[in-house]
């Protein structure tokens, strides 16, 4: 039986005359559980099959990117879409039509217990610094391709402010200076730098303060574009969606934690991120601290996934430690 919000929503859309619709680009919004889809028409086949496609997605961004596809209960998750559908509206994309949907937290975190995947936390954002042929730094709207591709695979895409634009060059490098600015500014530590050249592209994808490079070609900027967004979701996906079978322990060193407050920022940090059960500091060595850790991935990947939320950068072995970062604000 449907939700009788959600028929009345139906309804009083249906009702409005075209004109009315909003004209949106085909982006989904800042939640993770909100999402944008197409469709072709109105008829409740087409919602239906919209909203197991959101739900999808949506999964995926809150399961931490992992792929739930093989999990038990999973096809039946999709098709009780409808009934996870907090709000829901119709509106104009150039000649098209999009559905947004929005889905109720609180339901959605049940679920993915309720299919037995460990917490992992939605992923941040990926901040993306694309300039074309010309030099110039591609906005939103020139990079649809991109977002459609990351967001397919459960990434977000954030755009940098254009009156504090990153400089590009120091982010490649993965600058940690410029790194805990981007942090700051905007909430991540995952930065897509790519530079557009005809039919060939050059992409830097900096996860935790470690740069990945490599270069593409294809029969348009549309297809380069979708690639890119595919290829950077395929490396992060090797790095953050790692999910043990129990919980492990083991050894975290952090350094360059160099005030009271940073340490207290740190342990907030850490006793914040669902993946971690336990925290607690064994030694201290000058502004580096070991702690021991009990998490539901093992110490290397949480490490990754920490640093892919920009606050820290994976560092350089350290001794009697699993894993290790540094602090960066």
């Amino acid at each position: 039986m449907r939700l009788p919000r959600l028929l009345f929503a139906f309804l009083l859309l249906g009702c409005l005359a075209p004109a009315a619709w909003a004209q949106v680009p085909a982006s989904a919004p800042g939640s993770p559980y909100a999402v944008v889809v197409p469709v072709t028409d109105t008829s409740e086949a087409q919602r239906d099959g919209a909203f197991a496609t959101a739900l999808a997605q949506v999964l995926e961004r809150v399961a931490g990117g992992q792929d739930l596809r093989s999990k038990p209960g999973y096809e039946d998750a999709l098709k009780g879409a409808p009934g996870l559908v907090k709000q829901f509206q119709y509106q104009r994309a150039g000649s098209g039509i999009v559905l947004q949907v929005n889905f109720d937290p609180g339901a959605v975190r049940r679920l993915i217990t309720q299919i037995g995947v460990p917490a992992a936390g939605v992923k941040p954002p990926v901040l993306v610094l694309v300039h074309g042929s010309d030099g110039g730094l591609l906005g939103k709207d020139a990079l649809g391709a991109l977002a459609q591709a990351a967001t397919a695979r459960g990434y977000q895409l954030a755009y940098p402010e254009p009156s504090q634009l990153p400089e590009a060059s120091a982010v490649a490098s993965a600058d940690p200076t410029a790194l805990a600015i981007i942090a700051q500014r905007y909430h991540t530590g995952l930065i897509l730098v790519g530079n557009l050249k005809g039919g060939s592209a050059d992409w830097t994808l900096v996860s935790g303060g470690k740069p990945q490079t490599w270069s593409d070609q294809a029969v348009s900027t549309d297809a380069l574009l979708s690639d890119a967004g595919g290829a950077a979701a395929d490396r992060l996906g090797q790095q953050l969606n790692v999910i043990g079978a129990g919980i492990s322990s083991g050894k975290l060193w952090v350094s360059r934690v160099d005030s009271a407050q940073a340490y207290a920022n740190l342990l907030g940090m850490l006793r914040a991120e669902p993946a971690v059960q336990q925290v607690d500091t064994l030694a201290a060595d000058n502004d580096g601290f070991l702690l021991g850790i009990k998490a539901s991935m093992p110490p290397a990947a949480l490490a990754a996934g920490l640093a892919a939320g920009g606050r820290v950068i994976q560092g350089a072995p350290h001794a009697g430690a699993d894993a290790s970062l540094q602090w960066l604000h």
